[in-house]
Order: structure tokens, then sequence, then C-alpha cells
């Protein structure tokens, strides 16, 4: 039986602490291993423990709901012994990135467990896409980590000024949210981001293409990820990572290093989206509606706001689709909220076809 001074020395570089060793005491009351889970691959799992690293089936974590599935990040409970070895259960999650599915069906799709930082590397190779940003950052508040804004290759915008108002840019798109210029190629930068993640677990997040392998070897000290060239055309390269992996950090902490994802879909991030926007949200406050949409209604302060310059139009449309976006995904499992939104669609129409019919009157 392995002694819980050595479990500590062996898991504590992987985020093991006294809370979790709490929250794993019934398990070790029936002679279970604790262990976190490095990588995922077709229902096994590889578990780091006391004893090393261990492939573990997770056959009997195997529920419905995709939400509970056994992924990347996670503590979890492992056979000490045998051939195969089980992973039995997983303890509660502190945090989790969770983004909606391609299918139909309105499923979440968890891409990491017990997060501290969610790390979202953009390319400054091609043009910034702010609504991206946007979108990452709000599922990235929604998961309980703190975000962080890399902007990548930074090397390739050689002069300050425009570099600086490529930042501000980003920045005006994240509030409460750190923005770092790094050029992994040449080291630029890596210094205050090797400080932040330098504690707890951080997940590497971002499209394909915007050089995510190419940070996590640097904040390694070593090539473990393949890297690729991305295209001229479009900055996007193909899948160099093709599982979730976790790597312990020389200079501490952990990390996780994710594939290039293409869809970004939010998944019940009402939370995510209001901390990215909370200008907006604050403005709000002012609107003569407590229900206001921001569109037509009178005495609306976030359309002042725009008018006025204070809001750019961009992020007042940005905000608009990912609350839409958000509103749709929730209603499709929620029968209450599709009443609702349908009750709002029917009040919205009304009040299009008063304002049309008085514009008649006015014209006859």
């Amino acid at each position: 039986m392995t002694s819980t001074s050595a479990v500590f020395s062996a898991l504590a570089p992987y985020g093991w602490d006294e809370a979790w060793a709490d929250a794993f005491a019934p398990y070790a009351a029936d002679g279970l291993l604790p262990g976190r889970v490095v990588r995922v691959d077709r229902g096994q799992c590889d578990v780091v423990t006391a004893d090393g690293v261990v492939r573990a089936d997770t056959e009997f974590v195997v529920p419905r709901d995709p939400m509970k599935v056994v992924c990347t990040g996670d503590w979890v409970a492992v056979d000490p012994g045998g051939d195969p070895r089980y992973v039995r259960a997983y303890l509660p999650r502190r945090t989790a990135f969770v983004r909606s599915t391609s299918s139909q069906r309105s499923e979440g799709q968890i891409l990491a467990a017990n997060i501290d930082h969610a790390v979202v590397a953009v390319s400054l190779a091609v043009e910034l896409d702010l609504g991206r940003v946007e979108r990452f950052l709000a599922l990235a508040w929604e998961s309980g980590a703190q975000p962080v804004v890399v902007l990548t290759k930074a090397d390739l915008v050689p002069d300050p000024v425009t570099l600086a108002h490529l930042v501000q840019d980003v920045e005006t798109s994240a509030p409460g949210v750190p923005v770092l210029t790094v050029s992994a190629l040449h080291g630029d930068g890596l210094d205050v981001l090797v400080a932040l993640v330098g504690s707890g677990t951080s997940v590497l997040l971002g499209q394909s293409g915007a050089g995510k392998s190419t940070l996590a070897n640097a904040l390694v000290g070593a090539d473990v990820m393949d890297v690729q060239a991305a295209r001229d055309v479009d900055g996007k390269g193909r899948h160099t990572t093709t599982t979730r992996n976790l790597l312990a950090l020389p200079s501490g902490g952990v990390l996780i290093d994710t594939p290039g994802l293409r869809g970004v879909g939010l998944f019940d991030a009402e939370t995510g989206v209001g901390q990215v926007f909370s200008e907006i949200e604050e403005l709000a406050q002012g609107c003569r509606f407590h229900d206001c949409a921001h569109e037509t209604e009178p005495g609306c302060a976030v359309r002042s706001a725009v008018e006025s310059g204070e809001l750019p139009q961009r992020r007042l449309e940005s905000y608009r689709k990912l609350v839409r976006e958000n509103q749709w995904i929730v209603a499709k499992t929620d029968a209450r909220v599709r009443a609702e939104l349908k009750r709002d669609w029917k009040r919205k129409g009304a009040l299009g076809r008063a304002a049309m019919e008085a514009k008649r009157g006015r014209w006859a």
C-alpha cells in the first residue's frame, strides 16, 4: 500500500493537495489509488499515480450523460493492480471547460477539468477575429477559471505602434482579462506567461495554427508536442495535437494542451457572456425596461452609448449574437426557457407590427 507521504510527493506537482486527499478518503478506505488523468483515448486513459503512469479502462465510468465521462484533468480512483486496470470513479470537479458539441442534441463536451487558468492563444499572423476571442472568453469565464489571452507570433508584427493597437483592440474585447504578447520562437514575453501559469492547472485553447503546440513546447522546455506550419492563406493548420494532454511544467504548474478548435459553440454560458460584455451589462442597468433587448425599445441606455461612441457597434452586435445563441442552446433542453422565448418573440412581433402600422398612419 502506497503511503500518504509518497502519494503527496508523487502527485503534488500535478496539483494534489489536502482538499483532494480529503475528497479521496472514502476511496482510499476501499484500497483504491488516487491519480490524475493525463490523457484520454478511445475509452482508456493514462493516469499518473504514486506508482507511475498507468493505463486504465473507463468502462465503469461511462454514463449516458457525456458531461460525466472521464476527461483530462480529472482526479480519479484507480484499481491498485490487475490487468486490465479500471477507473472506478472521479472526484467532484472544481471547474470544467465545456463547449457545445456539433450534434443536434445540444450536448456539452468537457475539454478539461479542474483548471485554474484558461489560456486562449490567438495568432497575430492573421487578422484578429475579435468575435471568436469573445466566444472563447465566454466559455472560459463560465468554466470557473481565470481567462488569459496570449497573442502568439508577436515577432510577425515588428512595428510596436501596430502591436500596441492590436493589444488595445483585444483588451477592449476582454475586460478583466490579462492580454500578453508572446513570441515562442524568440522567447519574448514567455517569462510573464511562465509566472502566470506557474501554479495551478492551465488549459491551452485556440484554433489550429494559433501556435499552441509551439507555446506548449516553450513552456515545458522540450519538444513534447509536434509542430506543423500554418497555411499562408488563412493562418490555419492541421490538428497537430489530436488528444488533450496534461503536462507538468518545470517551473511549477500543470498545462493541458488541446487540439485546435474549429467550433466553439456556447453551452449554457449566460454568466460567461455577461462577464465578457460586462460594460454592456452595466449600461443595461440604465435602460427604461428591465428586459430591454437593446434593439428598438425606447429609453435604451445601451443603444444611446453606441450612438454617442462610448460603446462600439461591433461589441453590441457580438453580444446580441452570443446571447441569442446561448438562449437557443438552453431552450433546446429547458421547456420553461422555450416558453419564455416564444412569449418574447410574440411580444417583439407585436411591437414590430405596431411600429409598422404607426408608420403607415403617418404616410397616409
